[in-house]
C-alpha cells in the first residue's frame, strides 16, 4: 500500500464562509477594491452561487481575478490577512472538519488544503489549521506586485493536475487517498481518488453523491480555536454522514460594499 493524503476544498467544507469574501472588508478599507470593482463582483458572485461553475465560467472568473489583482502589492495584501486572519477565519471554521482533519493526520496522512483563492490567503490559513501543504490560485509577480496575469489558476481540473503532481512527487496512491468538497466544480477532483466525499454539497454534487454511493457529511458547528482546544465538537464527525451515497476571490469587492453600506446606514 502507497502512501495516502486527504485533499480539503476550504470554502464551505473546512470554513463556513468564503475565504475571498472573508477579506473584503480590510481591503476595501484599505483601497484595494474601488466602487466599479463593487458593481461588477456582486452580479459575477451572483452567478457563482447560483452554480455557474462550468468551465467558461471559471475561465471569466479567472480574467477578472486577474485584472481586479494587478498592480496590487504582495506585502500589503499578506499583512491585511496576517492581521485579520484570527478575527475574519478563526471563528468560522467548522468543528467537524477540525476533527476530520486531526483524524487524517492522526492516521499517517498527510493533509493538504485545495482553494481556488489565493494562496496568500490559504496559506495562512493552513497554518492556523495545523495544514502546511496547501494547492491554491498563484499569481504572477514582479517587483512586489501583482502583473495581472495567474500563474496558475486552481479550480476544476487543474486542481486534479497539481492533486495528480504532487501525488507523483510524494509517492502517494490515489486509489488510498480521500477528497473533500462541497462543490459540483470539484467532480474531477473527487473523481480522482479512492475515497470521495461531498461536504455541505450543491444539488448537483448532492445527486452524484447519491448516484455513485458517495458518503455526505454536513458540516454545522464553526467553532473558534481557543473552545476547540477546550472540547470537541457538539456533533462527532461520524454523526455528521447523513448518506451514503472558487469561495472565489472575485466576492471580496461585494462584502466589502455591504460592509461600508452597512457602516453608513448604522
Amino acid at each position: 500500500m502507497g502512501r495516502s493524503a486527504a485533499f480539503f476544498d476550504l470554502d464551505k467544507t473546512v470554513i463556513a464562509k468564503s475565504s475571498a469574501l472573508a477579506f473584503g472588508r480590510p481591503f476595501y478599507r484599505d483601497g484595494l477594491i474601488t466602487r466599479r470593482d463593487v458593481v461588477k463582483s456582486a452580479y459575477a458572485q451572483l452567478m457563482f452561487r447560483l452554480g455557474g461553475t462550468d468551465e467558461q465560467t471559471m475561465a471569466r472568473t479567472r480574467d477578472y481575478l486577474a485584472t481586479l489583482c494587478k498592480g496590487w502589492q504582495v506585502d500589503q495584501v499578506r499583512q491585511i490577512v496576517a492581521e485579520t486572519l484570527h478575527e475574519l477565519i478563526n471563528p468560522y471554521v467548522y468543528a467537524e472538519a477540525a476533527a476530520l482533519i486531526e483524524e487524517h493526520q492522526a492516521a499517517g496522512r498527510d493533509v493538504v488544503l485545495v482553494s481556488a483563492s489565493g494562496e496568500e490567503m490559504v496559506r495562512p490559513i493552513g497554518e492556523l489549521l495545523g495544514v502546511p501543504d496547501v494547492i491554491a490560485t498563484r499569481m504572477m509577480i514582479s517587483e512586489g506586485r501583482y502583473t495581472g496575469e495567474v500563474e496558475f489558476y486552481a479550480a476544476g481540473p487543474a486542481k486534479v493536475d497539481a492533486v495528480g503532481a504532487l501525488a507523483k512527487a510524494r509517492g502517494y496512491d490515489l486509489a488510498e487517498c480521500f477528497a473533500y468538497s462541497d462543490s459540483s466544480s470539484d467532480i474531477p477532483l473527487l473523481e480522482c481518488v479512492g475515497h470521495p466525499t461531498a461536504v455541505n454539497p450543491d444539488r448537483t454534487l448532492r445527486k452524484l453523491a447519491s448516484e455513485n454511493s458517495w458518503p455526505v457529511l454536513e458540516f454545522r458547528h464553526p467553532i473558534p480555536l481557543h473552545r476547540r482546544l477546550r472540547e470537541r465538537p457538539a456533533v462527532p464527525v461520524a454523526a455528521a454522514a447523513i448518506g451514503v451515497g472558487v469561495g472565489v476571490a472575485i466576492g471580496i469587492a461585494w462584502y466589502g460594499r455591504h460592509r461600508r453600506t452597512r457602516t453608513a446606514s448604522a
